[in-house]
Parts: structure tokens; C-alpha cells; sequence
């Protein structure tokens, strides 16, 4: 048993305009509504009382004010008794009756609505569905996978494979830094609270939302691009706070999104049955792929070279074919001596006391 999400687009409604609190409310609200959000209020709190399995804690719960809790969710669809519910064409409640929707993907056969959650973004209302899927997809035998590819993530390039392919970073925010400098000028020249301070904020709301759109599409194109060449995925499991904290690269690597395509990733592979797998990034960058031996080197050597067995490569993909090398490991498969996994299947690794590890090259 599976969840997806179904997005569609509330189109041309002034109900929600006017009444965009509505549900909001203590008195007029349906009980279901009432219910999530106190769900969503115990998770907060426990989220900063209780420590995870790590030990860490989240944030102190802060006071929603009026326009900062822009979604609202319904715990039942299609249901007898529902307040929410849809016909493929137009979502019906009992407050605002039939309003018209523009369908982003139809409804797949054999899915079941669950919820339904109502957002308010820069350019309309949105409804999210969430579908139960009762098939599962069935992941590819280890002994089946032909083709695997290790991948190394960076900022020269967005990611580097471990045959030397690279994606260049496509920079959107970089980009949109002038216009947005200067859209929120005007906005500091406005009088907070005044309709036109409103009205530049919003052209701010609309492009950031524009930003994350690019990003989102490009993320999802690069996804599904690796998943229809490859049956196995190797990734670092990269603490993306981690790096981003106190660093002078944290805008160009929230820039990126680095976990937010890893995520994507993950989700594209799973639907198509292709395995992926997420490695510890120690010394991925610093050991020789060729002879294990390390080679320390700071981030602005951009070649790896190695003393040892004299091997030339560039710094991504030497990390890409360690990043590999440890995935395989992982599944208990090691290279045939010959061209690896490009032409013949790869082999098992037998149990035994020693063994050895032959790399790509």
C-alpha cells in the first residue's frame, strides 16, 4: 500500500477570495478541519519536547497570525458525510457549492481518494489529493541489474557520473537575485498593510514560486532521465544542514536543492522498480578509486592525482566511482574484470574470509 499526490487548480473563485478564513475559524469550521489542525499543533510540540533518535529537537512551535496558515486539510473525500467532494470535473463543499477546477493529472484507475488539503499560493488556490494505491512495485533482483551508475553532487557541476557525464547547475536563483532585489525594493517604499504594499508582495510570492517551479521541473527531468538508463542508483546520504551551516556556499547550495533531487529521485525510482541506494560520503572525494590509497585535498583542487598508481581524474568523478564501488558492496556485488557493468552482468560476491575489489578501471 502506496500514497500519491494529485494536484488540481481551484479556477476563477471569489468565494475563497472573500472567505479564505473560513475554515479557519473556531465557530464555522467543519470538526475535521479542527481536528488536523490540533494534530498538526501536537506534532509541533512534540517535535521540540522530545529529542528524535539522534538526539536533536525542533523548533519552538511560533504563533500562526492571521495569513501565515495558508492550507487547510479535509480527512475524508467522496465520503456520505464528507464536507469536501469531487466528481473529476469540479470540487463541491457544503459552504461555497460547485466551483470549477482545471485537472492537472486525471485520477488513475483503481486509486482511492483519502484527503484533501486546500493551499493558497501567489497565483490561486490548489487542491492536493492523496491516493491510495494498493499495488506495489517490485524492485529489480540484484542478480537481474545490467547497468549502475554512481553519482557525485557538487556545485561546478549539479552532478558528475562515474563515467565522466556531467549536468551542469542551471543557477535559477542566481538568476532572478536582480529582478527579486529590486521587487522587493518597491515593497519597502509601500506602506505596510497598504493594498499596493500587497500587491508588490505578492509579484515577490509569484516569483519565488516561479524559482522553486524551475527548480522542481528541472530536479524531475534529471530523475527520470537516470532512471530510464540505469537499474541501479548510488547516492550519498549528504547532511545537506550540515554543509549549508556557517558556509559562504549555503545560497548556492539551498540554490541546488541537493536533498530535494535526492527525494525526488528516490520517489521516481521506487514508482519504476529501479533500485537506489544512499552511501556514507566519508572520504568518497579523498581515497583513489583505482588503489584505495587516500590523497587528501582541499575543495579548490578540482583533480584528483594519485602518488601511488599515478591516476589522473577529475575530483567528481573519482568520488562518482567510489560512491559506486560502496553501493555494490552494499548489494554483495563486485565488477567483473571486463568493462564492469556496461556489457555482461555483474557478478555475486561470494562469502569469504578475503576478497577482492576490482574497479572500472
Amino acid at each position: 500500500m502506496r500514497f500519491l499526490a494529485s494536484q488540481i487548480i481551484i479556477f476563477n473563485n471569489q468565494h475563497l477570495n472573500r472567505q479564505n478564513s473560513y475554515f479557519l475559524t473556531t465557530k464555522k469550521s467543519p470538526y475535521e478541519v479542527q481536528q488536523i489542525n490540533l494534530q498538526r499543533l501536537d506534532k509541533a510540540w512534540k517535535r521540540w519536547l522530545i529529542p528524535d533518535q539522534t538526539g536533536k529537537r525542533g523548533g519552538r512551535p511560533r504563533f500562526k497570525k492571521l495569513g501565515k496558515l495558508r492550507s487547510f486539510c479535509f480527512s475524508r473525500v467522496n465520503h456520505p458525510k464528507a464536507v469536501i467532494k469531487f466528481d473529476g470535473k469540479q470540487i463541491i463543499t457544503t459552504r461555497f457549492g460547485a466551483m470549477r477546477v482545471i485537472v492537472h493529472r486525471a485520477i488513475p484507475d483503481g486509486m482511492t481518494i483519502k484527503t484533501a488539503t486546500i493551499t493558497k499560493k501567489a497565483d490561486g488556490y490548489y487542491v492536493s489529493f492523496s491516493l491510495e494505491d494498493k499495488s506495489i512495485p517490485s524492485l529489480i533482483p540484484t542478480e537481474n541489474i545490467k547497468t549502475a551508475v554512481g553519482i557525485d553532487v557538487g556545485l561546478k557541476e549539479f552532478l558528475t557520473t562515474n563515467t565522466g557525464e556531467t549536468v551542469p547547475v542551471p543557477k535559477f536563483y542566481r538568476k532572478s537575485q536582480s529582478n527579486l532585489a529590486r521587487k522587493q525594493k518597491k515593497v519597502s517604499r509601500k506602506k505596510i498593510g497598504s493594498n499596493n504594499w500587497k500587491k508588490a508582495q505578492n509579484k515577490i510570492a509569484k516569483l519565488h514560486q516561479h524559482i522553486a517551479r524551475q527548480r522542481e521541473d528541472f530536479h524531475y527531468k534529471t530523475a527520470h532521465k537516470l532512471v530510464k538508463e540505469y537499474e541501479l542508483i548510488a547516492v550519498e546520504n549528504l547532511n545537506i544542514k550540515g554543509l549549508a551551516r556557517n558556509s559562504k556556499l549555503s545560497k548556492s547550495i539551498y540554490d541546488v536543492a541537493w536533498g530535494a533531487f535526492i527525494e525526488k529521485l528516490n520517489a521516481v525510482a521506487v514508482k519504476r522498480g529501479v533500485l537506489m541506494i544512499k552511501v556514507n560520503p566519508h572520504n568518497t572525494s579523498q581515497n583513489c578509486s583505482n588503489c584505495g590509497h587516500k590523497v587528501p585535498k582541499t575543495l579548490s583542487v578540482r583533480t584528483h592525482c594519485c602518488p601511488k598508481c599515478k591516476v589522473v581524474l577529475d575530483r567528481d568523478e573519482n568520488a562518482a566511482i567510489n560512491i559506486l564501488n560502496k553501493a555494490l558492496n552494499e548489494v554483495g556485488i563486485i565488477l567483473s574484470a571486463c568493462g564492469g557493468l556496461d556489457g555482461s552482468q555483474p557478478v555475486r560476491q561470494e562469502t569469504s574470509e578475503t576478497w577482492i575489489q576490482l574497479s572500472l578501471f
